[in-house]
């Protein structure tokens, strides 16, 4: 799992071999640290409902994206267009633009060499 954050903006981009795990239910996470700091961990899985979730402490997130929205979105791969979510804050300005999308670069590479 890639992270991308901007402003009110997270992109999370998933590789074909983890959108599968999601699918099957599992969870995906992934921890970076920041050298001795601190460690902060991301955990991604499949929710229910239309909209995305976003909760946890600043160190350990969890983003719950809606399973049938991607589970219909997995339909459509290859695709370079992702899911868009937004989330609401206190104030307008706290707003965070979530985006999702499956990096298929590997398996469009092995349809092209067959």
């Amino acid at each position: 799992m890639k992270m991308q954050i901007e402003g009110q903006s997270l992109r999370v981009r998933i590789g074909e071999d983890e959108l599968a795990r999601l699918l099957a239910g599992e969870a995906i996470a992934s921890s970076t640290r920041f050298a001795e700091a601190f460690v902060m961990t991301c955990t991604l899985r499949l929710g229910a409902g239309d909209e995305a979730r976003f909760s946890g402490p600043p160190d350990a997130w969890l983003i719950e994206v809606p399973g049938g929205k991607v589970r219909d979105h997995a339909q459509r791969l290859p695709t370079r267009e992702g899911l868009k979510f937004f989330l609401a804050g206190k104030q307008e300005a706290d707003a965070l633009e979530l985006l999702f999308d499956v990096d298929v670069r590997d398996s469009v590479r092995q349809r092209r060499s067959s």
